[in-house]
């Protein structure tokens, strides 16, 4: 592979992690079902694990439609392209407010991701979220 493509391919991959990030943050379904195969496999740790990308779609739009401001923050992906096999592992930083905007969570962690080129573009077709940091936010 040739170094255009493979920025190409980085390229990619990172507006993909951004795709993710605003399907959550708007509330666009559609947008967020975009990032995923049909057969994904995702495992967020303790939240749970899904077996398609519909399973994954439906579980953050019931999770995400009650509540207040989310704000889904990816950075540094760092994306290895080994033949047809890319990966890439992204840092997430997600502050979610509930219903109020004064209350909720801020969650650090990363994710490691396998993606694949598709007829649709780039899609995650295997994902691992690793919590890091998990701290309530409240008034002051």
């Amino acid at each position: 592979m040739t170094q255009p493509q493979g920025r190409e391919i980085r390229q990619d991959v990172a507006e993909l992690l951004v795709r993710y990030a605003t399907g959550i943050d708007r509330r666009d379904w559609k947008l967020l079902r975009s990032c995923f195969t049909d057969d994904c496999e995702a495992q967020y740790g303790d939240v749970g694990r899904w077996s398609s990308g519909d399973e994954i779609t439906d579980w953050m739009r019931k999770t995400h439609e009650p509540l207040g401001h989310t704000l889904h923050r990816i950075t540094n992906p760092f994306v290895v392209i080994d033949g047809e096999t890319v990966t890439a592992r992204s840092y997430v930083d997600a502050l979610v407010l509930g219903p109020d905007n004064l209350r909720g969570v801020e969650v650090s962690g990363f994710y490691d991701d396998v993606v694949v080129r598709t007829d649709q573009g780039w899609k995650i077709a295997r994902r691992r979220f690793t919590p890091i940091r998990t701290q309530a936010v409240a008034p002051a």
